[in-house]
Formats: C-alpha cells, structure tokens, sequence
C-alpha cells in the first residue's frame, strides 16, 4: 500500500509542477528540462559512474570525490543527475569533470527502469540525502554498487516511523554510508543498517580547495580601501528584513549577495538602503571607493568575496535553507545566521565552536555582529583550525569506494 501510495504521490508531484510550470520559472525549468532532455549512451567499453545531486549545494559536495575518482580512473565516463534547476542551470560554473549532465526523470519504475538500461552504471553514489526509491531500487537490481556521502539524516524522517518500512528498504539497498556525524550514524544503527563510516562532510575539501584557487578581484579590493567589511551572502528577502535596517546604521562597508539577482530583487533592496550604493555591474573602479554599500548582481563572484570580508552573515536560516557556511569560515570569517537549521548540522558545530553565531531579529543581529567584530583575530584563527580540522572527508570516502572499483 505505501508503495502504492509513493507511486502516486510521484506522479501528482509532476502533475502539480507541469500545472505551476507557465506562472513559475523554476518550474518551468524543472518541468521542460525534463520533458526536451535527451539521453546520450555513453561510449561502448566505458565504466558508468553516476553521481546524484539534488542540486547546486550538494553538486559542490560531490565534486571533491568526482575530481578524485577522475583522477585516479580517467577512463571511467562520470554521469551526473540533478533533481532541481539550480543545479542544472549552474554547475557548469564549477570546474566539474562530468561526462554527462541530466536531470533525474521524475521517479517512476519505467522511468527508473529507462534511466538504469540507457547508462548501465556501475557505481551509484547519491550524495546527502535525496534518496529515490524506483530509481535506486532499479539501479541495485541491475548489480550496481550504491553509495551514498555526506549523508545526514534527521529523526522525524518517514525513515524512522511506524510507517516507513518501505522507505527503510529503500536505504537498506545501498552498500554504505558515509555519514557527516553520529547523529546520523545512530540514527542507521537504530532501523539495523550497519554499513557506515563517519567520514564528516565533502564540502569542507571544496571550500579548501576553492579558497587554493582564489583569484584577485580589484573592484572589491577597491571597494573594501582597507576598511572593516560586512558580506551578507545568499540573502532572501526574509533575511534582508532583518539586516537591512543594521545596514542603515553600520559604519562599516557592506556587500550585499543575494541569491536572487533578478532586476526585481535588486530594485527591492535598493529601495530599503539609505547608504551610498552601487552595483558590481555598473561599478567602476575610479570611484568605487565612495559607496557604502555594492550589490553583487552576479553570479559567482560571493565565494571570491569573502576573502576580502571581516564578518559574513549568510542567508536562508530562516526559511530552513541556509546556505553554504562553509565558504567564508575557510578564510577565518565569523558567521552569523538565522534560526532555522536543523538540515545543517554544520551550523550546530559553528556554534559549538564559536565561530558562528544564531539571530533571531534586527536587535540581537547588532549585538552579536558588534561583539564578532571584536574578537575578529582570535575567531579566525578558530575558524580555519576548525575548517582544517574537518577536512579530507572525500579522500576516506576515495580510499574506501576505490578498492572496490577496480577495473
């Protein structure tokens, strides 16, 4: 019956977005990428290794280990599925070495079954914690090996109820597990899954990696001239209500990323500054330094950003979608945040550590931005020690998926 129930519940899923698709740009994205997309079989004699990724967020995740496996097997065709546009629409941004990029069919059993015979993976290695039944059980009806990395799971999942044997059977099809935490480690342990590692998060190897490979950026360099620097990333409008009003009144410079640059969003927040503004694009390095505040209207350019910041307050914790913490504690940034992240266990160790810190509202953002400010020195020397002491998730995950991937 909850097999039934999950069928249908797929179907009226994708029944619903092709309805929304004409009044709503990611779903029409979602809904035409997947109706127009081909299938391209990949070259006779070549080992399939598939990668899925929900989206952009959990592409960064994966692309340490898919670096590595490329590497160490240059001849292995590298596939990799998203199930959101923003990883579609993005990812050819990173420096990726994927063969072939496709969104995931919505998860049917044809769909699955059509997926699995077009590539023929040998290895599937779904990353955090997006976990399709039909597809996987497909996948380990065709012999495939499943892993799964940077797993987190939570404990009010269908996973861990009453109900949810048939999506327990669905996480019993993977080989292993490598977990962020213990939290989630337990929480296998308690539906009888022994297989796991607590090998912690792959994105701490990508925000190291990446931070190797900043490039200079002379505009904000001009922008900042030497002084205290706030970078709020990745804001929502939800966020901005709440840190606009201390943009107001800060005298410290400010850079605004949002993870919306739509003319609309832009406009919206221009509307709410009272400082001195501009926007990267129509910037010019001459006078740049006169401006307050600069408005990131691009994409790609935050995680370069924040090496020029003193402070980092990072979107979509109050909405329950906080966004990448990761990239400006790599250059020793303090990092505040909303209250909702409970999918981020990440932002728990933050704090923990002392080098993030929560806000609920406009008041207690002042404080507790003013008081990181100054303990700056002493949080960045926590900061890298606690991104340096996390690192090398994806070389575990490597040493163990590689002994048993030899040709």
């Amino acid at each position: 019956m909850i097999a039934l129930l999950y069928s249908f519940g797929v179907r009226l899923y994708g029944a619903f977005i092709r309805i929304l698709s004409p009044f709503n740009q990611k779903a029409q994205d979602w809904w035409k990428g997947r109706k127009n997309q081909i299938f391209h079989s990949p070259p006779k004699g070549k080992r399939v290794v598939w990668f899925h990724c929900a989206s952009l967020g959990e592409f960064d995740q994966g692309l340490p280990l898919m670096l590595s496996w490329k590497e160490k097997f240059p001849d292995d065709y590298i596939l990799v599925s998203f199930f959101s546009p923003s990883g579609m629409n993005h990812y050819h941004k990173r420096q990726h070495c994927a063969d072939q990029v496709v969104y995931l069919p919505l998860d049917t059993k044809k769909n699955a079954r059509n997926f699995i015979n077009t590539f023929s993976p040998e290895f599937g290695i779904f990353v955090k914690y997006e976990f399709w039944s039909h597809h996987i059980r497909a996948a380990k009806q065709n012999g495939m090996k499943l892993y799964s990395i940077s797993t987190t799971l939570r404990p009010n999942q269908v996973y861990f109820k009453k109900y949810g044997g048939y999506f327990r059977e669905t996480l019993r099809q993977f080989d292993h597990f490598f977990v962020q935490n213990e939290r989630t480690a337990a929480l296998l342990k308690s539906i009888n899954i022994d297989s796991y590692t607590v090998a912690g998060d792959s994105r701490f190897d990508k925000v190291i990696a990446n931070k190797q490979h900043t490039q200079n950026e002379p505009l904000i360099e001009a922008f900042k001239g030497g002084k205290e620097l706030w970078i709020i990333g990745s804001s929502w409008a939800i966020d901005e209500k709440v840190v606009l009003p201390l943009v107001n009144e800060i005298k410290i410079k400010v850079i605004i990323a949002p993870h919306q640059v739509d003319d609309q969003h832009i406009l919206a927040i221009e509307n709410k500054l009272e400082r001195p503004f501009v926007r990267f694009t129509k910037a010019n390095i001459q006078d740049i330094s006169s401006f307050d505040v600069l408005i990131l209207d691009t994409i790609g350019q935050l995680s370069n950003a924040y090496r020029y910041g003193d402070i980092a307050y990072v979107g979509g914790g109050f909405t329950g979608k906080l966004h990448n913490i990761l990239e400006p504690a790599v250059f020793g940034l303090p990092v505040l945040f909303g209250p909702k992240h409970d999918r981020f266990p990440e932002a728990d160790q933050f704090l923990e550590a002392g080098i993030g810190f929560e806000i609920n509202e406009s008041a207690e953002l002042s404080r507790k931005l003013l008081e990181a400010l100054q303990h700056k020195e002493s949080i960045r020397v926590l900061a890298e020690e606690f991104v340096s002491k996390n690192a090398g998730a994806s070389q575990k995950i490597m040493t163990y998926i590689s002994s048993n991937s030899e040709a």
